[in-house]
């Protein structure tokens, strides 16, 4: 049975998801910039494999409601989109796998409601314990300025500046980042110039690496 797509509402918001086979629950958290999309060779294995897969573009993305307010994104409201999500689908418990920033909504979901996420897959990030009286990540952040660089993720705190940059031109900049550009041309941690911004550590590719297709841009 291919991938079929509809939306559930969650938490407050109207969610899109594509889903496949039948059987038990399992979750696929993409991470940025990415959607749904990023599982859909996973997908068919899965349900082959005897699972009902859902793969749901998270807050923010794709075709889910993308809340205006910053403190809308607070890890809290990601969790709780997910147990949403899982109470729409008329089920009970759930496998959960995370990739990227999805992995921190994943490990999320267990940590605070293991009684529903019985099973936790993390790809590419691994699970980072935080004391109470642990710096705030944003604070760490800046210490990495130099003056002239800053750090990648501080950069997307200013809102507004990272859409006005990568919209500009869609397909250099989601070629530049799925070719693993970023931070490869300074040592050290991934800063970024504060002139000229993400796009300046951008290879300045024409067409996408190997394995990433003209549709897929496209899509």
């Amino acid at each position: 049975m291919p991938v079929s797509h509809r939306f559930v509402q969650s938490n407050g918001i109207r969610m899109h998801l594509a889903e496949e086979g039948a059987g038990p629950l399992v979750i696929l958290c993409h991470g940025w910039p990415e959607s749904w999309y990023s599982w859909r060779h996973q997908m068919p294995e899965l349900a082959q494999a005897g699972y009902y897969v859902v793969a749901p573009d998270q807050r923010g993305y794709g075709q889910t409601d993308a809340p205006e307010a910053i403190e809308a994104y607070h890890i809290s409201h990601l969790t709780a989109d997910i147990v949403g999500l899982v109470h729409a689908l008329g089920e009970e418990q759930a496998v959960i796998a995370g990739h990227d920033w999805g992995s921190v909504v994943a490990w999320y979901c267990a940590l605070l409601r293991p009684d529903i996420f019985r099973r936790l897959v993390l790809l590419s990030v691994p699970y980072l314990q935080r004391n109470w009286n642990d710096p705030r990540p944003t604070d760490l952040m800046r210490l990495l300025d130099d003056g002239e660089h800053e750090f990648y993720q501080a950069y997307f705190q200013v809102p507004g500046r990272a859409e006005a940059e990568l919209e500009a031109d869609v397909h250099r900049s989601i070629i530049g980042l799925f070719s693993g550009e970023i931070g490869k041309r300074r040592p050290g941690p991934p800063l970024i110039p504060k002139n000229g911004g993400l796009v300046a550590r951008l290879a300045d590719r024409q067409n996408p690496p190997g394995w990433l297709t003209r549709a897929d841009i496209d899509f």
